[in-house]
């Protein structure tokens, strides 16, 4: 088989036991390499030249890949809304046909869109800028040296070396295989890996499992199979968000109540009351304007952006924007022990001999087995640092000797998360053939073997084993390759645990999230680390080979259970899709490529960013830090806009409620409409645009919870219903009593006052519970209003001046009964539906 070793510089070349597939210096003609069979560029790959020429010919991997919208697409994304266009429109009316002060919330809404622009573009500054952290290098071959570079920089008949966990990043040939397997399952949906030999096609969007090789670039930029799918995958993308799409089922029925209830009042407004043509169109347009409630879509965006700036600075990748309010959701966390409870890392504590084996002999073995793979894993790179290559003292016996002093690799078996085993073969100094596994002790021993027994007691301290076992010469990729083996020594390795994964862990156990450990290692061994760190339930552990198959019964399975071992990658996007049956929200978490198709599954996927290519791929939230202990920080953002913007939605949905219905009463009663623009447009400001800014960025720690349109339609209904009614009771009375010149005005305010006094008080029980910032942000609203009252320019510009005594107490009585009634209903509606 093909073998790769490292040359003392660190570069990749070809292994001693591979025939040479071209001279190293040999000189190559600057011809196309489509060209040229796949071999003969595998060794030095394109030179510089053929690199410069091919990118002025456009044979480049240009796809754009990007972490959020471009510039132009926030700008338009804010802009050309449907109800800016409305109230652009009744904006440009209004300038034509009365007082700038009418227009004041044309000019709001400029800067709320420049707001809503400038907080994305803050967003996607952060977001690309952490991609850039995270993008993915792959190695290619130029100038005879392998080297990292950018995905875009590829062109056409670069070599592309691969490796376990690796994403195809364009379409190509097999130019070496080691073993190679290939998962084609997220373009093709085939479940098992592919092995792959030289000259079969590759398709980007797979990425690889098991072994390593190299390919040949046949397909670039726009012509691979899935650039479109790869550039999706790392771009702003908005995966479902309940926020997002209950915000636009609201904004859907209220343009169909915005509508008729317009006409209605147009037709009332001009037709029937003979006014002021002016002044009609301007109560005609004040009716209109507040039905819309064009702040709480920008708020959402804001919300959701200043959270991407608040965890870009802890260093997590929200890949997908609305990945912060599922991860609030989430109700089980799926997690995968090696990389997120315990450091990559391990160490080797004790190699015990079996079998009457000679001790330094199994030094040597270990010692050529870490020689034989090119890319270990993190179990093989423990055997290396405690066996490295080349060293007859250390830990083995004297007169050990490496594999580069005399063992030949003659066959390799790179490790397989399928398989649970590794394996080499080797012609020995003295010209003996031998051929080893190294793996998981389960599974290469027969059930009821006596070690077993000894293994399951080192499992039980936590400890990780490894079985070494002498196996026939053979193909050691066979089915029955470990049939017949015979145990030689038991590697015990120790993993180091996350220093902030107890915490962690903790926290999720207080937030009611139920916390899964799913591992491809012992059941025991996992529930031993678990239990260390704290979690409930640890003692509680399966043996995936006896998980039962029916997805209800893997569900109930899923849920009497916290610790899951010897798990394989189909069976955990199993486990993802029975949890899911039972309407759980999950999260998965890992970092090996065994955990990319459950990442892809769930509900939020969530990586490390030392991971590999294809699980950073696949997620929507990185974690760059490597640090478990972000997750709370992203569980906080998003309740934190979950929680303000269920705040703020029933505050602006209020006033579209009481919009609609005060038009309809005054269509219904053929009166004038009570309030110019100007009117609304201070309420506005005052009871929602400024105090709801405030709230939905302030810290909220409330659980997520589900069916946001009801929840907050059930208080905008009576609140805006209340509000409606109290303000036109206040409106017919002031019209009863007011008479002559300047009555109108007069009854306006008047009405003013009560639908302030009532918008207030909807907005006091929102910032509820109180501290001392929502306190002072109420008392500022309310003394803001007081001072446009008494001020007397500002009674001039805002047309608001209360006419005696008697009215005015009587608007305020009437507002502190609507308030009465607004306390009811909301507890109401608490203890019936719950908070």
């Amino acid at each position: 088989m093909t073998q790769r070793a490292l040359d003392s510089s660190g570069e990749q070349t070809p292994g001693p036991s591979r025939p040479a597939m071209i001279d190293a210096g040999a000189e190559l003609d600057p011809v196309h390499p489509m060209d040229l069979p796949p071999s003969a560029h595998d060794a030095t790959g394109l030179t510089t030249a053929e690199v410069a020429e091919r990118v002025a010919r456009g044979e480049v991997n240009d796809v754009p890949v990007r972490s959020s919208r471009s510039v132009t697409e926030i700008v338009r994304a804010n802009v050309f809304t449907r109800f800016n266009l409305i109230i652009g429109v009744l904006w440009v009316i209004m300038l034509f046909v009365a007082p700038i002060q009418d227009s004041l919330f044309g000019f709001v809404i400029v800067a709320n869109t420049g707001i809503g622009i400038i907080q994305e573009w803050r967003a996607k500054k952060t977001l690309d800028s952490l991609a850039v952290i995270g993008e993915a290098k792959p190695t290619v071959r130029r100038d005879g040296k392998a080297a990292e570079i950018s995905t875009h920089e590829i062109v056409l008949g670069d070599v592309v070396e691969l490796g376990p966990g690796d994403k195809v990043v364009v379409d190509g040939t097999v130019a070496e295989a080691d073993s190679l397997e290939v998962d084609e399952s997220l373009l093709t949906g085939e479940a098992d890996p592919v092995l792959k030999r030289p000259g079969d096609p590759v398709m980007s969007g797979s990425f690889v499992v098991a072994g390593g090789g190299a390919f040949t670039a046949t397909k670039v930029g726009r012509e691979a199979y899935a650039a479109q799918l790869a550039e999706e995958a790392s771009r702003f993308t908005l995966v479902h968000s309940e926020l997002r799409s209950g915000i636009s089922t609201i904004l859907k029925y209220v343009t169909w109540m915005m509508v008729p209830t317009a006409i209605g009042l147009i037709i009332s407004q001009l037709v029937v009351k003979d006014n002021n043509f002016k002044d009609s169109v301007a109560r005609t347009v004040g009716g209109i304007v507040p039905m819309i409630p064009e702040g709480l879509v920008l708020l959402t965006s804001v919300a959701f952006a200043i959270g991407v700036v608040r965890l870009g600075r802890k260093q997590c990748l929200v890949q997908e924007l609305p990945a912060i309010e599922g991860l609030a959701r989430v109700d089980v966390v799926c997690l995968d022990k090696t990389g997120t409870l315990t450091e990559g890392g391990m160490d080797i504590t004790e190699v015990r001999p079996l079998n009457g084996s000679d001790e330094a002999y199994v030094h040597q073995v270990l010692r050529s087995l870490g020689s034989s793979d090119p890319r270990p894993n993190a179990s093989l790179q423990a055997i290396i640092d405690a066996y490295p290559a080349g060293d007859k003292g250390g830990e083995g016996a004297e007169g050990d000797q490496g594999a580069e002093d005399g063992w030949a690799v003659t066959d390799a078996l790179p490790f397989s998360s399928a398989r649970k085993y590794s394996g080499a073969a080797f012609t020995e100094t003295d010209g003996t053939s031998s051929a080893w596994l190294l793996g998981a002790p389960d599974v290469l021993l027969p059930e009821g073997d006596p070690t077993l027994d000894e293994i399951e007691h080192l499992n039980q301290q936590g400890l990780r084993v490894l079985l070494l076992a002498r196996v026939p010469s053979g193909e050691l990729d066979a089915p029955d390759a470990a049939e017949g083996d015979v145990p030689t020594a038991l590697v015990v390795l120790e993993q180091r645990l996350r220093p902030d994964a107890a915490e962690t862990l903790k926290y999720f156990a207080q937030q009611n999230v139920a916390t899964k450990v799913i591992s491809g290692d012992n059941a025991v061994s996992v529930g031993a680390v678990a239990g260390k760190l704290g979690l409930a339930g640890a003692e509680n552990t399966l043996d995936a080979r006896k998980m039962p198959t029916d997805p209800d019964d893997m569900a109930t399975a899923m849920e009497q259970n916290a610790v899951f071992g010897r798990v394989t990658p189909q069976q955990k996007r199993d486990m993802v899709a029975a949890l899911q049956s039972r309407g759980h929200t999950v999260a998965m978490t890992g970092d090996g490529v065994n955990d990319v198709l459950a990442l892809k599954d769930a509900d939020i996927g969530v990586s490390m960013g030392s991971g590999s290519e294809a699980t950073r791929a696949v997620a929507q939230i990185v974690l760059l830090n490597n640090s478990f202990a972000t997750l709370p920080s992203v569980v906080a953002e998003g309740r934190r806009v979950i929680g303000n913007i269920t705040r703020v939605a029933t505050l602006f949905l209020t006033k579209t409620v009481y919009s609609v219905l005060l038009a309809i009463l005054v269509v219904c009663t053929q009166v004038e409409y009570p309030f110019l623009p100007r009117h609304l447009t201070l309420l506005s400001t005052l009871t929602i645009g400024v105090p709801a800014f405030f709230l939905a960025l302030a810290p909220n720690k409330e659980r997520a919870q589900p069916h946001f349109v009801r929840r907050v339609m059930r208080y905008a209904i009576p609140s805006g219903v209340i509000a409606a009614t109290a303000t036109f009771t206040t409106y017919l009375v002031a019209r009863h009593h007011y008479a002559g010149p300047g009555a109108l005005e007069a009854e306006t305010s008047a009405a003013t006052l009560t639908l302030f006094l009532t918008s207030m008080w909807v907005l006091a029980i929102i910032a509820r519970p109180y501290t001392w910032w929502r306190i002072a942000l109420v008392a500022a609203m309310g003394l803001g209003f007081l001072i446009v009252l008494v001020v007397p320019w500002l009674q001039d510009f805002f047309a608001l001046k209360l006419v005696g005594t008697t009215m005015p107490w009587t608007a305020v009585g009437i507002a502190v009964a609507a308030a009465a009634l607004l306390e009811f209903s909301w507890r109401l509606v608490g203890r019936r539906f719950g908070a």
